[in-house]
């Protein structure tokens, strides 16, 4: 029966991939007649590249930037537009991967100066992930402007409510750029539960849930998820030409290990492996793109993790990793199915050695699933839609909260 398992579920992805090229991506704008509904958003303005907008909420203020390598205005960073512009630039702040995006996930950044400007970093992936009072007395507004990718587990969106909270207890306004959200299409997966909060899930919501950075600022304040949430001013310029039936071509990595647009849409589904003893890619120039373990013995690649800026440390460093290449993926595949992907867990679960721990032993896999529920289930040996079926109540729910922060027309 196992056997049979593998054998169909492999056969399903097999069917499932679509051809892919360069030119495809670059010159569709939209689906063909079976996948009308969903379109690569290629005109949109973020946030941040409505200056005259920006400028005027940033005159005369002393402003810290919470940023990174993704806080592009068009060709150049935002930091340096700023300052030729003539905004009194105080501060930076540094999220996960730090201010230049180079440090590997997880890794502890540590304050700093800028070396082109000379401005102070300060580290909010270090000792203290929240801006400390010392840290915010020299300002007036702290201007977020960070790509995020729409999943609970990526760690911008639990940096973004300690320095809301930080700034209402400070008296610091805050004002998030938008910039789409290329997994906000849809709305997936299993809502946290309550014991089960960390950095990588600090709330109620689905793995996978469907909007822009500046709308998931709005829900952490109107939900009071974060304390004295009635004192803070919080403002968002929102992005132009975007909506909720899209999906969009980074134009710059939003991490080390999301490289591309076919990494961003594995992401939500393969990232459950990092709580497990499979590789997602790291430590090769496939990260998100392909899965492998040495302890698995079947698969269509094999690979051998080394060390790689922003993943210095991969699982399995320098062992031959055996497993499965996504890539035949086209973004068409995750639009059209408009779901999490729990189909390639349970297949690698089921063909893993029997004898051999598939999850970690330190819980990381429920910390990233929200729940224990999840591990327990494939354990128990539910299928997928049985899975599925149990989360549906939850992520009602949610969706009735998530409307009253929604600002572009939605799926």
């Amino acid at each position: 029966m196992r056997n049979l398992f593998i054998i169909g579920t492999l056969l399903s992805l097999v069917f499932a991939l679509g051809s892919y090229s360069a030119s495809d991506r670059k010159n569709s704008n939209s689906f063909d007649s079976d996948f009308a509904e969903v379109t690569l958003a290629k005109e949109v303005v973020a946030g941040v590249e409505r200056m005259e907008e920006v400028l005027k909420v940033l005159e005369g203020k002393r402003v810290g930037l919470v940023i990174n390598p993704s806080s592009m205005v068009g060709e150049r960073h935002l930091l340096d537009t700023l300052i030729d512009l003539g905004v009194a630039v105080h501060k930076i702040f540094a999220l996960e991967h730090g201010f230049r995006g180079d440090a590997d996930a997880g890794e502890l950044i540590k304050d700093s100066r800028d070396v082109a400007t000379g401005l102070p970093v300060v580290s909010l992936y270090g000792q203290n992930r929240k801006p400390q009072k010392e840290d915010l007395k020299a300002l007036d507004l702290i201007l977020f402007d960070i790509q995020d990718v729409g999943v609970r587990f990526y760690t911008y969106i639990s940096s973004l409510h300690y320095i809301m909270e930080a700034a209402a207890e400070n008296g610091v306004k805050v004002v998030v750029t938008d910039r789409p959200n290329p997994n906000g299409f849809y709305v997936d997966g299993p809502v946290l539960e309550e014991g089960f909060k960390s950095f990588v899930g600090m709330h109620p919501v689905p793995v996978i849930h469907g909007m822009t950075i500046g709308e998931y600022a709005l829900m952490i304040r109107g939900e009071q998820w974060i304390e004295f949430s009635e004192d803070l001013q919080l403002e968002v310029i929102p992005c132009l030409n975007y909506d909720h039936s899209m999906t969009y071509d980074l134009p710059v990595r939003p991490s080390p290990n999301l490289p591309n647009l076919k990494s961003v849409l594995l992401y939500p589904s393969l990232c459950f492996f990092e709580g497990t003893e499979i590789s997602v890619g790291r430590g090769t120039h496939l990260q998100f793109q392909l899965i492998g373990s040495p302890y698995l013995t079947e698969g269509d690649t094999v690979f051998i993790p080394h060390s790689l800026p922003g993943a210095t440390q991969p699982p399995f460093l320098g062992q031959k990793c055996t497993g499965y290449s996504f890539s035949n993926y086209h973004w068409k595949d995750f639009a059209s199915a408009r779901k999490l992907d729990l189909s390639i867990l349970l297949m690698i679960y089921n063909q893993f050695p029997e004898g051999q721990s598939f999850f970690l032993k330190n819980n990381f896999f429920d910390r990233l699933a929200g729940t224990d529920r999840l591990r327990k289930q494939i354990i128990a040996g539910w299928d997928e839609e049985t899975i599925r079926a149990e989360w549906q109540s939850d992520l009602q729910k949610f969706q009735e909260i998530r409307s009253k922060y929604v600002l572009y027309d939605d799926f």
